[in-house]
C-alpha cells in the first residue's frame, strides 16, 4: 500500500522557465539514469532479498526515488507551463508531446525496462546500484552546470546529494555482508587464473604498475602463453 502526500520531499521553485532546459531534464525522468529507472530497479530487487534489513533499505530508497521522480516532473512542468507560444518552446520535444514530463529521454527515446539492472543476487544488485547512483550523480552534475535558474539548481543539488547518500547506504549494506571489497560471490569456484594479471597493452618500453597488478594479490604475466609454459 502506498500513500501519497501532496507536498514534495524538497521544495521545487522555478523563477525563469526554460523549455529547452526542461528537455534536458527529461533525461532524469524517462532516461536510462533517471529516477523512474532507479525506483523500479530497487523496488524489484527488494523482492529477491532475504535479509530483512537490506530489503527494507531497498524499499525505502525506492520510494524516495519515486519522490525524486515527482520533483523532476514538477521541474519539467514548471519549465514548460505557459511557454507554449514561445519560439523556444516550439524548438523542443514538448511542441509535439505537450507540456510537462513524458517517458522520454532528452533525445526523445522512449523509456524502456531494459534500463533496469537486477539479477536476483543481493551482492550483484547492490553493486549495480552503486553504478546506477554514480550515473545519476554525473547527469545531475552536468544539469547543474547548465541550469540558469537558481531554484532549479537548488533542487538539482538536493537530488545529486541524495545520490551520494544512497551510494553510501549501498556500500554499507555490502560491507555488512563482507562483500564491499571481496569480488567473490555465488557458488562457482574460480579457476587458477583468478589471481593473474595479463599485461595485454604493452608498449614495449614501460608498463604501468599498481595494486591492480602487483603481488601479493596478482601475479604479473606479460603474455597469456607464458602461463602455459611456466
Amino acid at each position: 500500500m502506498f500513500f501519497h502526500k501532496k507536498e514534495p520531499i524538497h521544495a521545487v521553485n522555478i523563477n525563469e522557465p526554460n523549455p529547452r532546459f526542461a528537455q534536458l531534464l527529461l533525461e532524469q525522468f524517462g532516461g536510462a539514469t533517471g529516477e523512474l529507472t532507479a525506483a523500479l530497479q530497487y523496488w524489484v530487487q527488494s523482492f529477491h532479498v532475504e535479509n530483512a534489513g537490506i530489503r527494507d533499505m531497498l524499499q525505502d530508497i525506492a520510494i524516495e526515488e519515486f519522490s525524486h521522480l515527482e520533483m523532476v516532473g514538477k521541474l519539467i512542468e514548471g519549465h514548460t507551463k505557459n511557454t507554449d507560444q514561445t519560439e523556444v518552446y516550439k524548438s523542443t520535444l514538448f511542441a509535439v508531446r505537450g507540456i510537462g514530463p513524458h517517458f522520454l529521454d532528452s533525445q526523445g527515446s522512449a523509456w524502456t525496462a531494459n534500463y533496469i539492472n537486477e539479477g536476483g543476487d543481493v551482492v550483484r544488485d547492490l553493486r549495480a546500484n552503486i553504478a546506477a547512483e554514480a550515473g545519476a550523480r554525473q547527469t545531475y552534475e552536468e544539469l547543474i552546470k547548465l541550469a540558469s535558474d537558481q531554484g532549479t539548481k537548488n533542487t538539482l543539488v538536493h537530488l545529486l546529494t541524495r545520490e551520494i547518500s544512497h551510494t553510501q547506504m549501498f556500500m554499507k549494506a555490502l560491507d555488512s555482508l563482507g562483500k564491499l571489497t571481496d569480488p567473490f560471490f555465488g557458488n562457482i569456484q574460480p579457476d587458477e587464473t583468478v589471481d593473474i594479471y595479463y599485461n595485454l597493452s604493452s608498449n614495449g618500453t614501460q608498463d604501468e604498475r599498481g595494486p591492480w597488478n602487483s603481488e601479493p594479490t596478482f601475479k604479473y604475466v606479460a603474455n597469456p602463453l607464458e602461463r602455459k609454459t611456466n
